[in-house]
């Protein structure tokens, strides 16, 4: 059972003991993404979650690496759209020092001139390898074509350009804002002791807002249709296109999911069958979902060479004309169904899946619903809920992105035909 504390000023404490487990997996989750910076600020969320892992007032970072080798145990962090997490995961006799090492960084890291050079070089090559890698570039560039006048459109990496502006003042100005008691959350599943919740907390009491915090604000933005095109020598053409979807509140959320496996989620999914099986059309093609507060989209991408672009195009939207006019079968619903069922319980036999699932939810939410009352509302998924989302996510035209060699005479000649 998933349980919350929260302390004297606002920090949620979020923890599920699992008794049969000889490990910990703890994280700090704070709800601050790329979405909620200014122009100017774009990737310094991503910057921090690098620099807090560069020394503190105590440990250097080669210590902050060396004690969680010494114990076995892995450190780590992410950066999305909406939220941060520094995660860990250690045996469970070692979860205080995993937890202490972890607020140590997040409370007294020291942003050094040298490091925050050394690191805004390592960012560099970061952002020119996801430009290097076509399949990365091409989910970037789709989001500045749905949203071009939000910041959910701009990259989690930031620029070249708003990178060389990042200083200790600026950072900590960024921190001040939005790192506040309120906006933390402390997620910590496996076989969590009652002295180690005590010791998080303790560890957590002294964390004070800022005068500067601000409360998030979401934009709801307008999804915008429209076409990136990107001329790139490389040896294959890369489409993706998406459709405006539902956000994470949102009641069809489940319902959301269950199509997305439907429609290109798998190997049994009506785009690999029709692309890869019936045609041969590319080795890579599938949808995904991505899912935030107020928004959502439904992501479509495959690769093939030059000559096969346009008949792959046209046998996706084919594919997704056919499912909008008339629907799914019932079998295919079960089968979505089952298949997010399995995806739920078989995540949920990690220590570090729970901890992610029960942070996110505890900032997205602020609620928890046990495994059996996911699995009764996915049971719960009709054939006409199905068909009225479907109509809502298809009935739009998408964004499209497109990237290779001499794509753009391609995609003139579809558009003329």
């Amino acid at each position: 059972m998933v349980k919350v504390y929260t302390c004297q000023n606002g920090v949620r404490i979020v923890y599920e003991h699992i008794p049969y487990v000889r490990s910990i997996s703890v994280g700090i989750w704070v709800g601050a993404g790329s979405r909620f910076e200014q122009p100017e600020e774009n990737g310094i969320t991503h910057f921090i979650e690098h620099m807090l892992f560069k020394g503190t007032t105590t440990r250097s970072a080669r210590q902050i690496a060396e004690e969680f080798d010494r114990i076995g145990g892995e450190i780590n962090a992410f950066t999305s759209k909406e939220n941060t997490c520094y995660y860990a995961k250690v045996l469970d006799h070692h979860g205080k020092l995993a937890i202490t090492i972890l607020a140590d960084m997040f409370f007294n890291s020291v942003f050094q001139a040298e490091e925050l050079e050394k690191e805004r070089q390592v960012v560099l090559e970061e952002i020119l390898m996801s430009e290097d890698a076509p399949d990365d570039d091409i989910h970037e560039r789709l989001w500045k074509v749905m949203y071009p006048q939000d910041a959910l459109g701009l990259p989690i990496l930031g620029t070249k350009e708003t990178l060389q502006t990042f200083d200790k003042e600026r950072i900590q100005a960024y921190m001040n804002k939005h790192y506040y008691p309120k906006n933390v959350v402390i997620s910590v599943a496996g076989n969590v002791s009652k002295e180690l919740l005590l010791h998080i907390e303790s560890l957590f009491s002294h964390f004070e807002a800022s005068k500067e915090a601000v409360p998030l604000k979401l934009t709801y933005p307008a999804f915008h249709s429209g076409q990136f095109v990107k001329e790139r020598d490389v040896e294959q053409s890369h489409l993706a296109m998406s459709f405006p979807a539902v956000g994470l509140r949102d009641s069809n959320y489940y319902s959301f999911i269950a199509f997305n496996n439907v429609l290109g989620g798998n190997m049994s999914s009506r785009l690999f069958q029709e692309v890869r099986e019936e045609k041969g059309l590319a080795y890579s093609i599938f949808s995904y979902p991505s899912c935030y507060m107020d928004v959502g989209a439904l992501t479509i991408y495959g690769s093939t060479n030059k000559q096969q672009l346009g008949l792959l195009q046209e046998t996706v939207l084919q594919t997704i004309e056919k499912v909008r006019k008339e629907g799914i079968a019932e079998s295919e619903l079960v089968n979505g169904k089952e298949q997010l069922k399995g995806s739920l319980i078989l995540n949920s036999e990690s220590t570090t899946n729970r901890m992610s699932r029960n942070g996110r939810n505890e900032l997205v939410h602020g609620r928890h619903e046990t495994i059996d009352e996911v699995i009764d509302r996915i049971d719960k998924i009709s054939m006409d809920s199905m068909n009225e989302l479907i109509e809502k996510i298809l009935c739009v035209e998408p964004a499209t992105a497109v990237i290779g060699q001499g794509v753009g005479s391609v995609m003139d000649q579809l558009a003329k035909s």
